[in-house]
């Protein structure tokens, strides 16, 4: 017998689904990792008013770019290279969520 695996089940295994995924948990991360994200960016559904870097809610990057601005910074902005490959995918799928 074959068991197909869903999107959601991989996000199940990586622990990355539940309650908080893509709310509570995308949320804090984004307002704890150090330098937070909150404090140069403004991201709505994070409650976040940041006036350093652009309006994530005027810019609304996709997931592909938030990546590639994590792993290898992009203007004033740094890289984030303590973050786990996990947090990154996490971070850029909220910020793609929330801003569309």
């Amino acid at each position: 017998m074959r068991v197909r695996t869903t999107g959601a089940a991989c996000l199940v295994a990586l622990g990355l689904a539940g309650p908080a995924f893509g709310d509570d948990q995308a949320r804090r991360l984004f307002k704890e990792v150090v330098p937070s994200c909150a404090v140069c960016h403004t991201l709505k559904d994070a409650d976040a008013a940041g006036a350093v870097g652009p309006s994530l809610d005027e810019l609304k990057p996709d997931a592909a770019r938030v990546v590639k601005a994590l792993r290898n910074g992009i203007g004033q902005m740094p890289a984030f290279p303590q973050l786990t490959e996990a947090q990154v995918q996490l971070l850029a799928r909220y910020i793609e969520q929330a801003t569309r």
